[in-house]
């Protein structure tokens, strides 16, 4: 029986574990278990692992290790790649009690006992490369903006990354429960869409592809703004341009492109699929097609047998692109990668000299790209409200905020003139916003969330 029982999840890493704790929330929910906050006292815990990097590790097993010493008594449960890539060690861990990879993961309660077993059950299946359906979980709770799970795993195979063999090889969503569950949560409140996988780009279910899917989505009624969230630089198609320039449509001015380095040696030691001369091209192509378009990156520092001067290159280059700015991250070596077994390892102490320097040339050019937004008006569709203030994301995902004067106004669009340059945010004035004549007075907010 669990009517009365409380649980709580904890998702690490990525943005996919991010929705996929949704997802096991709301299973959960229809199990009968009442959800509290991780850390609270539940009868059962479950961690979504990462395992992309050693200290994706450390935060995995001290999150596990948390659980454990506020529930003692608690059913354990340790899913996702960290399960899937090292089961034995998390076994190990006193207090855990089921071990369940990717390709169970969101099946675990299938798997679960009413008492804790004597020994650390380990489910850990090969991973599928079918298509798959996850359905829509209609207990699920929301926010206006919501990642929406599209496709999984990958089949690139860079020689750094352990992905491919952590959540198996690319496979995509089936289509029609992709929108079964877009369209219940346009019901549930969900105004924005940030598509969400490994390897977005290579979507296809049957003869639909990426492109198709985000026409697609863009069309749904109700979906006010739909976000693309990290894509393989090669797999991007051109005729999303247009689709980013038009106001009318709802895709977003946003590409987050991982190059990892702008030094062609690098980037052919880490088997990327692509060239600076080829990538200088296609940048200069998207932000002469759509107008003010914010361009991300990731950049990987110290990877074997990158020179001073192959470093300097890709900081130069990132400079010289039009990139608003980079997520940094200092190369960990997996075992089992074939860049965990080359010559030229960077010392550690270097690889974070580096890491600190790109992160300064990074916090740079965003700034600069905030100052360059200041005087302008932009759409945003404001969250709940945090510490006195509203915050939002314009089109080109610049994060803003504005002081919280009026209540009820969460799930809003608003008209916002940027003021002020910070170097995460920027400050911005209220202009208008939609259904002005519905704001609930303080004392009708109170009566509603009583």
């Amino acid at each position: 029986m669990t009517k009365g029982k409380k649980a709580s999840v904890r998702a690490l890493g990525c943005r996919l574990n991010q929705y996929e704790a949704l997802a096991l929330e709301g299973r959960l929910k229809e199990a009968g278990y009442e959800i509290v906050p991780f850390g609270d006292e539940a009868e059962i815990g479950v961690i979504n692992s990462c395992t992309v990097t050693r200290d994706a590790d450390a935060k995995s097993r001290n999150a596990i290790r948390r659980f454990i010493r506020k529930n003692p008594k608690a059913i354990t449960v340790v899913v996702g790649c960290y399960s899937q890539m090292a089961a034995n060690r998390v076994a190990m861990i006193d207090g855990v009690d089921f071990v369940i990879g990717n390709q169970d993961k969101l099946n675990f309660l299938d798997y679960l006992t009413e008492e804790k077993p004597e020994t650390p059950v380990i489910i850990r299946e090969r991973i599928s490369r079918d298509d798959f359906s996850i359905g829509f979980v209609g207990d699920t709770d929301f926010e206006q903006r919501a990642n929406l799970k599209i496709q999984d795993g990958c089949d690139f195979m860079c020689s750094f990354c352990i992905i491919p063999f952590a959540r198996g090889r690319a496979r995509s969503r089936d289509w029609s429960d992709l929108f079964e569950e877009a369209k219940g949560m346009v019901r549930k409140g969900v105004r924005e869409f940030v598509l969400t996988g490994v390897n977005l780009g290579t979507y296809l279910s049957g003869a639909k592809g990426f492109l198709g899917l985000v026409k697609g989505l863009s069309e749904l009624p109700g979906v006010d703004r739909l976000r693309i969230s990290s894509i393989e630089p090669t797999t991007i198609p051109e005729e999303l341009f247009e689709m980013m320039s038009d106001p009318e449509c709802p895709l977003m001015p946003y590409l987050h492109v991982p190059m990892q380095a702008c030094c062609d040696r690098t980037l052919t030691r880490m088997r990327r699929k692509y060239g600076m001369e080829e990538m200088v091209s296609f940048f200069d192509h998207a932000v002469s097609a759509v107008p003010n378009l914010c361009l991300g990156t990731d950049l990987m520092v110290g990877f074997p047998g990158e020179s001073e001067s192959d470093f300097e290159e890709t900081c130069e280059n990132f400079l010289a692109l039009p990139f608003s700015y980079c997520h940094t991250f200092t190369f960990s070596e997996r075992e089992g990668t074939p860049a965990s077994k080359m010559k030229g390892q960077v010392p550690v102490q270097e690889r974070r000299r580096r890491s600190a320097h790109l992160r300064r040339l990074s916090a740079s050019k965003k700034m600069n790209f905030h100052e360059e937004q200041l005087g302008k008006e932009f759409e945003v569709l404001l969250e709940n409200p945090k510490d006195g203030f509203y915050g939002g994301y314009t089109e080109h995902y610049v994060r803003v905020v504005v002081p919280q004067k009026t209540l009820g106004l969460e799930n809003r669009m608003a008209r916002i003139r940027m003021l002020t340059a910070n170097p995460e945010f920027v400050e911005g004035s209220l202009l208008e916003y939609e259904g002005k004549g519905s704001v609930l007075s303080e004392t009708e907010v109170l009566a509603r969330n009583a």
